[in-house]
Order: structure tokens, then C-alpha cells, then sequence
């Protein structure tokens, strides 16, 4: 993937995913391609050190969530979905401001 395409996909701007890949790539866990049909773009890929630790990861938070429901319990589990749910359309009739279209001249309002 390109740290564009990544950007949007977690909602973090791309200085802020690149930060992210220099750390992954210095762990050896994602390293840089240049894309076949156009030199000018890198993409992202997952190492097999990666992969491992990302199935790891997968494994443990599927684990861990069903561990949640069992704890819950249907009316509870039911409940919190249901929470979640009105959370999700909250953010999205909601959204954060651009923060990366703001100016920042020094003449805007400060609140």
C-alpha cells in the first residue's frame, strides 16, 4: 500500500504514517518498494517478520474478544454493540476538522 492509502485508511496524516513506517521498516517488519509500473511511488509491504507478528496480534485480539463476550454476557455484548453503533454514526455526522488545510499564518483565531 502507499502511505497515502494508508493515511486515510487509520485517519492519520501521512507525515505521521511515515514516522510509523520508519519505525516498523528500522524493526524490519514492513520494508519499501518501488511500485512496478510507476517509479515515482513506494509502497508499504509487510515482511514475513510482519505477517508473523501481525497474525500473532490478530490471533491475541480474537482471543481477548471473546474472552469480552463471555464475560458480558448476550444482554451485555448486545448492549455495547448497540453503544458502538450510535457512536460510529455520531463520528460520522460529526467528523474532525482538516487540520492539515488550516492555516496557520498565525492570523487565525485562537480560541
Amino acid at each position: 500500500m502507499k502511505v497515502s492509502e494508508i493515511s486515510r485508511l487509520l485517519g492519520l496524516t501521512p507525515p505521521t504514517v511515515t514516522q510509523l513506517v520508519n519505525s516498523l521498516e528500522a524493526k524490519q517488519m514492513v520494508v519499501r518498494q518501488a511500485d512496478a509500473s510507476d517509479r515515482r511511488v513506494v509502497r508499504i509491504k509487510l515482511t514475513e517478520q510482519g505477517k508473523i507478528i501481525t497474525r500473532r496480534a490478530r490471533d491475541h485480539m480474537d482471543v481477548t474478544l471473546n474472552r469480552l463476550v463471555e464475560h458480558l454476557g448476550e444482554d451485555e455484548c448486545n448492549q455495547l454493540a448497540d453503544l458502538l453503533q450510535k457512536v460510529h454514526r455520531f463520528i460520522e455526522d460529526n467528523p474532525p476538522p482538516n487540520l492539515d488545510r488550516l492555516q496557520m499564518n498565525g492570523d487565525e483565531k485562537r480560541d
